[in-house]
């Protein structure tokens, strides 16, 4: 079964954008998660019906955090992708005729109840500000100035303000 990758995808585009000084466009942010600007459009309408995003049309506009990071946890996030399944993992059948699979199902069922709870809560205890934090950490970590640059800016803007040398420090 293939696995949603939706949450970690859109955490990646919003730690991208905070670290933006400017709104990035759907084709910037789908070049560089490798998708078409139609996805990326539709998934950050979503976040937008959530007040994550704001966008702003015309020229210089594009996409950005609306919010402070430290207010987003990755519920939040959650909840604007409508609640994607959790866990891949179900019971064979949900009206077995057998008493072992009624006693099988019924552990399950509990015990993914369970994880569930434990996975939400985790969620609604992790905020983009912790994110972003532990991003800035591991550039320092590698030598890194501590500035980000990803390929969501056009190359003819190579001496654009917003984009930055991470080469290490000499």
């Amino acid at each position: 079964m293939k696995r949603d990758s939706r949450l970690s995808g859109v955490l990646h585009v919003l730690l991208h954008m905070a670290e933006a000084d400017v709104p990035l466009t759907s084709e910037a942010l789908a070049n560089m998660m490798k998708t078409n600007p139609v996805v990326v459009r539709r998934v950050l309408a979503g976040l937008r019906e959530q007040k994550l995003v704001c966008s702003e049309k015309g020229h210089g506009g594009g996409w950005k955090i609306c919010r402070d990071l430290a207010d987003v946890t990755l519920h939040d996030v959650y909840i604007a992708l409508n609640e994607p399944t959790l866990l891949a993992m179900g019971n064979r059948t949900e009206s077995p005729g057998c008493l072992v699979e009624e006693a099988v199902n019924a552990a399950l069922n509990q015990t993914f109840a369970d994880a569930e709870a434990l996975l939400l809560a985790r969620f609604r205890s992790v905020t983009l500000a912790q994110l972003s934090l532990d991003f800035h950490q591991r550039m320092q970590a590698r030598g890194f100035s501590g500035i980000h640059e990803h390929s969501i800016f056009p190359h003819d803007e190579a001496d654009s303000p917003t984009q930055t040398d991470i080469s290490p420090e000499r």
